[in-house]
């Protein structure tokens, strides 16, 4: 089994029954990896605000943020992008761990004016076929969501990368015609915008860190995730006010999972990049 496999089943293995990770394909991670070979300026997308608790999620950040500080040690110049309302929990984030700047955008041209060569989108709403932004639960959660996912829409855009394990998100559009088939009576409320590359998997998070381990391929030291990144970022996030969007509470978890399974995906990554027989 090759690393992309071994990776894939690490990562998409349908966990929380959502159906969408059953589309993952092993060569998607190689069209990730090759959207990253030349290092230049890259802009990370995230933030996802429940709309419910008035609160942005736990999910999202802390794959942006890991992937974004991996980038940054290959080379590339980044920054992670997100809305005013998920921009404290991102920062907190972010400072966790050494992370990229966080800056704020209220639309497209926010990010695009600063000139990205890639676009990377993790667990951010993408408009459905209406024009509108839905959560899992089919809510219409548009007047919560600035519209970041036409960064991926522009004429002249940057090339995009998305990770996304609702269907909802940016990106999530290149799945649209099986997803519907997958889940029909969601169906209007998947997301249409398309990415150049996307992977569809349990936990958007777990997406950005896959990418940050493979990065570390042929790299003296590891650049990916850490069991102890994950504590620091969830205590950081959740003091800043965020919610699993899943269970809605204000706790140290992400998409109804506990940080032990997030902790046993990290050491999963490192094992099959790290170990010869991932290296095969």
């Amino acid at each position: 089994m090759d690393i992309f496999s071994r990776v894939g089943e690490i990562i998409a293995s349908d966990r929380g029954g959502r159906k969408v990770s059953t589309l993952f394909r092993p060569w998607y991670l190689s069209e990730a990896l090759a959207l990253m070979e030349k290092p230049g300026r890259t802009a990370v997308v995230t933030g996802f605000f429940v709309q419910a608790c008035s609160a942005p999620e736990t999910d999202g950040p802390g794959g942006a943020v890991i992937l974004g500080r991996a980038l940054r040690k290959c080379g590339h110049d980044v920054t992670l992008f997100t809305d005013g309302l998920c921009c404290d929990v991102l920062r907190a984030c972010s400072g966790a761990v050494g992370g990229p700047d966080v800056m704020e955008a209220s639309s497209a041209g926010d990010i695009l004016s600063w000139r990205p060569d890639l676009v990377i989108f993790i667990e951010r709403l993408g408009r459905a076929a209406d024009g509108k932004y839905y959560n899992m639960r089919g809510e219409d959660v548009s007047k919560t969501a600035a519209p970041l996912d036409g960064a991926a829409l522009e004429p002249k855009r940057a090339r995009s990368l998305a990770v996304g394990d609702g269907g909802n998100e940016a990106g999530m559009g290149n799945f649209r015609v099986p997803l519907s088939e997958l889940l029909p009576s969601y169906a209007p409320c998947l997301s249409v915008v398309r990415a150049d590359a996307a992977l569809p998997v349990d936990v958007s998070d777990w997406g950005g860190y896959a990418i940050a381990s493979l990065l570390s391929l042929g790299r003296p030291q590891w650049i990916g995730p850490g069991e102890q990144d994950l504590h620091l970022m969830l205590e950081a996030m959740v003091r800043a006010g965020a919610v699993d969007g899943v269970t809605r509470r204000g706790e140290p978890t992400v998409d109804g999972f506990p940080v032990g399974v997030h902790e046993q995906v990290v050491r999963s990554l490192k094992e099959a990049v790290t170990s010869p027989v991932g290296l095969s």
